[in-house]
């Protein structure tokens, strides 16, 4: 199985900016699978960060950009795990059902220890973290950020 992902985003300069992400099978494998087939299928590329709140987390993982659609695919079963929603942590992103879970997912930016043991971690940023800060804010944001492209390596 692949063990990164790299999501290239712009972050409204035009500039194309790298985040790499280390996969975690070994706490959520169905999620991992899921985002992996997402990737491969070419279902990330082009899509914004919906909701981005400063000292919080970026949300994306939305084709319509709205933050109430998700992939084709079913709904995930919940893989809570004990891994603490810090900083870089990357989990899913569910409705008020725990096994809701599908496409959208956020990345920390900063603690958000409330949200463990509720959401499903499965991911860890390990470099380009400043390129998620840089996204622009918003619920929306005005000018959204999104992922050019990812890639699974």
């Amino acid at each position: 199985m692949a063990d990164t992902l790299t999501f290239t985003l712009d972050t409204g300069d035009g500039e194309a900016r790298d985040v790499v992400i280390k996969l975690r099978p070994d706490l959520a494998p169905g999620h991992v699978e899921r985002i992996t087939e997402l990737v491969n299928d070419g279902f990330y590329d082009g899509v914004v960060f919906h909701r981005v709140i400063d000292g919080f987390m970026a949300q994306g993982g939305d084709p319509s950009g709205t933050g109430m659609g998700g992939s084709d695919k079913p709904d995930l079963k919940a893989e809570f795990n004990a891994e603490p929603h810090v900083r870089g942590v990357c989990s899913m992103a569910r409705t008020s059902a725990p096994n809701s879970a599908n496409s959208q997912f956020f990345i920390c930016l900063d603690d958000a220890r409330f949200l463990d043991k509720q959401y499903t971690v499965w991911g860890q940023v390990e470099s380009g973290m400043e390129n998620v800060d840089a996204l622009p804010k918003g619920e929306p944001p005005r000018n959204p950020g999104k992922i050019v492209k990812a890639t699974i390596s």
